[in-house]
């Protein structure tokens, strides 16, 4: 296992290519990580978290990289235009995506506002997070908790200090419309949106 002091580590990159699963700091909260167009890395974190049925965020540094990836194009253009920030949008998933979306048939889906993160997701493409934290337990804050969910059965850590940031805000695109699920770091009016 190593612990990486900064996400900007070219190593850090280079791990998640080779198919590690570890823990980063993400641009809302610590979360799991691993490269989205590796099954064998998804399947592993999905056992770490024992979730099924409950897919994870994607997180990618451009649009064009989750179009490559199979989502739908037309949905993330209509979210394209908010981005980076701290929205996740639910946007169909083809059956290709079946390991990361669980035959749920969508994904949650963010470019991050973190210019340090939309780096590294330049080199390793798009990353299926997970918040740290053990089923029914709050996300960690910082390395010390993350270390007390996980322990040696991740690759990783990388250090970002103490995080106390709110989850993304949650919206589904349908039919060029856009619907809040939850609130979380962006704010947004109750109702469904032409227009954030």
């Amino acid at each position: 296992m190593h612990i990486f002091s900064t996400i900007s580590d070219s190593q850090l990159g280079a791990q998640l290519l080779a198919g590690a699963v570890g823990v980063l700091p993400t641009d809302t909260v610590y979360g799991l990580a691993a490269r989205a167009a590796n099954p064998e890395a998804v399947t592993k974190l999905y056992a770490l978290k024992r979730r099924e049925h409950k897919p994870g965020t994607l997180i990618a540094a451009d649009v064009t990289q989750l179009v490559t990836l199979g989502l739908d194009e037309q949905e993330l253009l209509v979210m394209a235009r908010y981005w980076p920030g701290p929205i996740s949008a639910i946007i169909a998933a083809n059956d290709r995506l079946m390991y990361v979306h669980q035959g749920v048939g969508s994904l949650a889906v963010r470019i991050p506002a973190d210019a340090d993160l939309r780096a590294l997701l330049k080199q390793t493409g798009p990353l299926v997070t997970s918040s740290a934290n053990a089923p029914g337990e709050p996300p960690a804050t910082d390395l010390a908790e993350a270390k007390a969910y996980f322990s040696d059965q991740v690759d990783f850590y990388v250090d970002g200090g103490h995080r106390v940031g709110l989850p993304s805000t949650i919206v589904r695109v349908q039919n060029g419309a856009v619907e809040i699920l939850r609130q979380g770091a962006a704010k947004l009016m109750e109702g469904k949106h032409n227009d954030l």
